[in-house]
């Protein structure tokens, strides 16, 4: 047994970092994506890493596993007191996975779809130590258990495609903690999650660190873009900005009074409540009555191969949103909202009871009628870079909608009209002749908001609009819709699981829940008191509520 390490003059030596990086460089080529980064994790410790998207925390994560292919990584980086950078690639194969795990993003992308989740976990228990399959197999229900999956010794066959987010999450937890390793890294764990399942999530990461820090001292770094989580979690924040760490301290402390403007940006980009009251005698733009929307499918065992089901997606939802308004719908992957938007924007086939666009049914609206009516109304949706062609220049992709709708148009006037469009919404008149890829996330959904507002609608469907967008990029998005609708007294239609978001931006708010619009009414006094179990659960699970 060794001796505890001591100083000179025999007092007992400060305990050294679990985890040191000492002036860590990583460049891509030309490109610096960390600069200079300095930074220990203690055992035990939860240390969270905070910024936006291109800030370098996720590289940085990646380079102490050293998983960077044609970076150049300089300075030192040290585990347990051992400089990984020294070590040869077969001693960090032996390393990652058990003494450090990892937990990505997106497990659906992590988890090889062709093996069973419990194969996966009793393969990295059998690599790292060395005991039997059967053995392995045993362990991996346990983990499964202990991450709280229902019936693990059932779901331990699962493959990744039969199981939920949620589950999948979980089963990547088991994976990285498989081998009770010393320091977990966790990029992003919560971020593809429902606000339920990700508070959840939260939860049991926070019980087991507890635990295995008791155990063995396990330390946390967390990798994440969200301030409330954060909070939540962690004991220590450090905060980065385009590769460089510009503040670190306790949590508390930081988001008390933080010192570096970038830290204080992010904190005060938090949505605010901006919405301008609506006139009872405003006009309805757009109503739904009794609406409910069915799904062909196959019926389980071998008569379904020639026998069609019915899966009702949403059932008798009555909505209305006036001139000037907006209308928040909320709820989890499944609840049916974005459904519900497609069949009030009339793309649904399978539509059961009645919708209207200022008093007449959808359905009533034939030929140039038709036309005028697709104009007057349309949709923004999640992530711009998939719904923006790739192939096309942003004048084309802005001005398509005009080429369709008036086909009169000189290609003169066209043009004015994109540029005044695109000065909307912050962009001038240079980004014409660009692509889609040279823009970030933010511009590229001022684009695709551009491209709706160029036909002049009466009514935006924005389908969770900012939910793929960094946060202070999130809040500028939001204030640019705000001002928009006050300015052109728009109706919105605003579908998102983030009750924060909806907070800021709606008059009114319908809970979906399984196809059913379980609560609706005014925003303040739902959020304030609301009367279903579902809603009051939403509002739980919203760790800033």
């Amino acid at each position: 047994m060794s001796a505890t390490p001591t100083t000179p003059n025999g007092a007992q030596a400060p305990t050294p970092p679990l985890l040191e990086l000492e002036h860590l460089h990583v460049t891509f080529g030309d490109t610096v994506a960390v600069n200079d980064v300095t930074l220990a994790i203690a055992r035990g410790e939860r240390v969270a890493l905070v910024g936006e998207s291109g800030s370098g925390k996720s590289v940085t994560a990646l380079s102490i596993l050293r998983l960077l292919n044609d970076a150049q990584v300089s300075g030192a980086i040290r585990f347990d007191g051992e400089d990984l950078l020294a070590r040869s690639e077969r001693e960090m194969r032996g390393l990652r996975g058990s003494d450090i795990a990892m937990i990505f993003q997106e497990p659906m992308t992590a988890l090889n779809p062709l093996y069973t989740v419990g194969d996966q976990i009793a393969e990295t228990i059998v690599v790292h130590d060395g005991v039997t399959a059967n053995e392995a197999r045993k362990r991996a229900v346990a983990l499964l258990g202990r991450t709280g999956i229902a019936e693990p010794g059932k779901r331990v066959n699962s493959y990744p495609h039969q199981l939920s987010g949620g589950q999948r999450q979980r089963a990547m937890i088991a994976m990285a903690l498989a081998c009770r390793p010393r320091l977990l890294l966790a990029d992003e764990p919560t971020t593809a999650l429902d606000v339920t399942i990700r508070a959840q999530i939260v939860e049991l990461l926070l019980e087991l660190q507890r635990d295995e820090a008791e155990k063995r001292g396990m330390a946390v770094l967390l990798i994440t873009h969200d301030l409330n989580l954060v909070r939540h979690f962690a004991q220590r924040i450090a905060v980065m900005e385009k590769g460089v760490l510009v503040e670190s301290g306790p949590v508390d402390q930081v988001f008390a009074s933080p010192q570096h403007p970038y830290t204080q940006r992010l904190l005060a980009s938090r949505p605010e409540r901006t919405v301008v009251p609506v006139l009872p005698i405003s006009p309805v733009l757009l109503e739904a009555r009794d609406v409910s929307v069915d799904f062909k499918t196959k019926l389980p065992g071998f008569g379904g191969w020639f026998r069609a089901g019915r899966f009702r997606a949403v059932a008798q939802a009555t909505v209305s949103v006036r001139q000037g308004e907006t209308l928040g719908i909320v709820g989890e992957s499944g609840s049916g909202k974005s459904t519900l938007a497609m069949a009030l924007l009339g793309l649904q086939r399978t539509v059961h009871g009645e919708i209207e666009f200022q008093g007449r049914a959808l359905g009533s609206y034939r030929g140039a009628e038709q036309t005028t009516l697709r104009s007057n109304m349309q949709v923004v949706f999640q992530d711009p870079f998939s719904s923006l062609s790739p192939r096309q220049t942003i004048e084309r992709i802005v001005g398509e909608g005009l080429a369709l709708h008036r086909p009169t148009m000189t290609p003169e006037a066209r043009r004015d009209k994109v540029v005044a469009v695109l000065r909307e919404v912050g962009l001038d008149r240079t980004v014409l002749y660009r692509y889609p890829h040279e823009f970030s996330g933010g511009q590229r959904q001022r684009i695709a908001i551009a491209r709706a507002l160029v036909l002049e609608p009466r009514i935006l469907i924005l389908d969770e609009p900012t939910s793929a967008l960094d946060v202070s990029i999130q809040q500028q998005v939001l204030k640019l819709l705000a001002g928009l609708q006050q300015k052109y007294n728009l109706g919105f239609v605003f579908i998102s699981h983030d009750l924060a978001v909806i907070g800021a931006m709606a008059h009114r708010v319908a809970v979906m829940q399984n196809g059913s619009i379980v609560e609706s009414g005014d925003v303040e006094q739902i959020f304030a008191t609301p009367s279903h179990p579902y809603t009051r659960k939403l509002l739980k699970a919203a760790l800033d509520h």
